[in-house]
């Protein structure tokens, strides 16, 4: 505050003083230099008061600025990196989910693949089993009819085996199926075609021929119930290997389907949060701007303020020291017109010397 000012403000309480003296002395009362004095001093408290509180409030405030700026310049670097991470890793479980929907379908090619297997394995191993159970209840008939006839013509009783539905089963076997050469296929069916077989020659070559008959069929018998067994063995290892195999393809499209539901929400989820970041990063940086923008403003209105209230609080501070000084307390209590024109008349003066003056010397009305 300039020198003019702090006189100006002192005449100001010269003639707050006169005024309090006059009445101070109608009334009378003691100088009211002092009250004066004592103003001056409550409003040099207050000014640094004032003062306190708004340096705690300035002080909070460029605090968040500083505080509060760095937090939100770490949130603009995170979301800046998310930003630039996310759309990699959308694309990547969106890779992902297209794959697992591929392997799901082709885990269910595979599987229906294995149940059309493991029906045709089925649809064969019936067929194989019906014509093994064919062929082994005509093996055993026949083994039975053969078997009898070996007894019969062993007993010397063979004209009453041919009577029998067993030699008619035998005869049509021989001439149809059996497994011998054509000299004794005729041999056997002119055989069991006679009416009296006791009588028939050659009856122990009939009973050879007939043993090596049975042995061929229980031979061929037994080589149909290996194959038959190997067969059912083959069968059922099929089986289980394709069920394994189907269990496990249905294990693997159950989890797939659980997988493409998740990558489903996944996908969602970080595209909304890739928005949701994109969003806030343009917030974010346009709020710190205009932060920083304001932290600006706010520090010059500070140091603005801060040097105003100082000349102010200097200004008082001798403006005090002028009045509490014995020369002019003796000054003030004469309080002539005299003098108030000879003070003002300083004051003036030393307005024109500094160069700031506003009005026109000793007589202007700016002063007392």
């Amino acid at each position: 505050m300039t020198s003019w000012v702090k006189l100006m403000l002192l005449c100001s309480m010269v003639r707050m003083s006169e005024g309090a003296q006059q009445s101070s002395r109608a009334k009378g009362v003691a100088n009211p230099i002092r009250k004066v004095v004592t103003m001056l001093q409550n409003m040099q408290k207050k000014v640094e008061e004032e003062g306190e509180v708004e340096k705690k409030l300035y002080e909070k405030f460029m605090c968040y600025c500083q505080n509060g700026g760095k937090q939100l310049e770490e949130s603009i670097s995170e979301a800046e990196d998310k930003v630039s991470t996310l759309p990699e890793e959308i694309q990547a479980a969106e890779e992902k989910l297209t794959q697992s929907k591929d392997d799901i379908k082709q885990a269910q090619t595979d599987r229906a693949a294995g149940k059309r297997s493991m029906k045709k394995a089925t649809a064969v191993r019936d067929k194989e089993a019906a014509e093994f159970a064919k062929m082994k209840a005509e093996a055993d008939s026949n083994l039975v009819a053969t078997a009898k006839a070996i007894a019969a013509l062993e007993k010397g009783v063979g004209a009453g085996f041919l009577q029998t539905r067993a030699a008619q089963d035998l005869r049509t076997f021989v001439m149809n199926k059996a497994d011998v050469a054509d000299d004794d296929r005729q041999v056997l069916v002119s055989f069991l075609s006679a009416s009296n077989a006791d009588a028939s020659p050659g009856t122990d070559a009939i009973i050879g021929m007939l043993k090596q008959m049975e042995s061929t069929m229980e031979s061929v018998l037994s080589d149909g119930v290996k194959e038959e067994e190997a067969a059912i063995k083959t069968y059922d290892e099929l089986m289980e290997s394709k069920g394994q195999e189907v269990e496990a393809l249905t294990a693997a499209i159950d989890e797939k389907m659980k997988l493409v539901g998740e990558l489903g929400v996944e996908i969602i989820e970080m595209k909304e949060d890739l928005t949701d970041t994109e969003d806030q990063l343009v917030k974010d940086k346009d709020f710190i701007k205009n932060l920083e923008t304001s932290c600006a403003t706010k520090t010059k209105e500070w140091e603005e303020r801060s040097k105003t209230r100082s000349e102010e609080l200097t200004a008082l501070s001798e403006t005090i020291k002028i009045l509490n000084d014995d020369d002019a307390l003796d000054l003030f209590k004469k309080n002539t017109p005299q003098w108030k024109f000879k003070f003002c008349a300083v004051a003036a003066d030393t307005r024109d010397a500094q160069g700031q003056g506003v009005g026109n010397g000793p007589q202007s009305k700016g002063c007392i």
